[in-house]
């Protein structure tokens, strides 16, 4: 690794755990678009980073808006961020509608253009449910600090609030070579021919507050936020195979959520685990998920 300056953690899932924490070992600065990592163990990174000195910046297109909207301000005066979500392909839907869903619906997201698992993430809210964990520990907030609001057209990416009541937003069109670039390249601005966002083609920006009846998978997610100890690491292990078994018409829709509430009641929670923890967490959850789908 000896020519190598940053590392680009892109693998989906729990897979990008440990590769991570080899590269911060090994000093290498991380650009993270693996939020699971954080998810799962989001203080020992955080430690870990520190301790050898590492930078982690987000590739996440929220959690890169964030961290450019927090560029020469101070972090005390951060009153909350507002975290925007397109609400998937499902936005507006009831149950009844839900019961139905098939894989190919819930993969037809409607701006990005993603890989299968986060595309049904995005389906479930689930993916939304990560980035507040991911955000709790990369910007030191609160679960209360951090706010989640359905913006259909997904240019707005994310907002900071800050102590005084005024607000900034990143914006930019829907297309992840912009916050990509933006971690490479920082604290330069590369330049690029990339499309640019036109406001005549945009007329109306709308906002909605997402329904944590309907999609439960973000009310699980702050829930898990809030108690944290190895509860986000059950809820990702969780997630992952009843996204698997759905995406492999095994369950339906609506039992992803189910799925994962009933392996957050059963594996045993742990208050403040060590990674060794956490890998015999997730080895157990997955189990128990294999279990509830047979």
């Amino acid at each position: 690794m000896s020519t190598i300056d940053m590392v680009l953690t892109a693998l989906v899932g729990y897979a990008g755990l440990m590769p991570t924490i080899k590269a911060i070992e090994a000093k290498k600065s991380i650009a993270l678009a693996n939020k699971e990592t954080l998810v799962i163990a989001g203080e020992i990174i955080m430690k870990l980073a520190e301790t050898y000195g590492v930078t982690i910046f987000p590739v996440d297109s929220e959690h890169s808006a964030i961290f450019q909207c927090l560029v020469g301000e101070n972090h005390n005066a951060i009153e909350k961020i507002i975290l925007t979500a397109s609400g998937g392909p499902f936005r507006g839907k009831d149950i009844s509608f839900l019961k139905n869903i098939k894989k190919e619906q819930a993969l037809k997201h409607p701006n990005w253009v993603m890989g299968a698992k986060i595309t049904i993430d995005s389906a479930t809210l689930m993916n939304k449910g990560l980035e507040i964990i991911e955000a709790k520990w990369l910007f030191e907030l609160r679960t209360d600090q951090i706010e989640v609001v359905v913006h259909p057209q997904s240019i707005i990416h994310s907002l900071v609030q800050f102590e005084d009541g005024s607000m900034k937003a990143q914006m930019g069109l829907p297309d992840m070579k912009l916050p990509i670039q933006y971690a490479l390249g920082y604290p330069k601005r590369i330049s690029s021919n990339f499309p640019r966002f036109n406001f005549a083609d945009y007329p109306n920006l709308t906002f909605e507050t997402p329904d944590i009846k309907i999609f439960r998978n973000l009310q699980l997610a702050y829930d898990v936020c809030t108690s944290q100890g190895n509860h986000p690491c059950i809820l990702n292990a969780a997630n992952e195979i009843a996204v698997e078994a759905f995406l492999n018409d095994r369950i339906r829709f609506l039992q992803i959520s189910e799925i994962i509430e009933n392996c957050l009641e059963k594996v045993s929670y742990l208050r403040a685990p060590n990674l060794e923890d956490l890998i015999n967490t997730d080895k157990e959850t997955r189990t128990k998920a294999k279990e509830l789908i047979q």
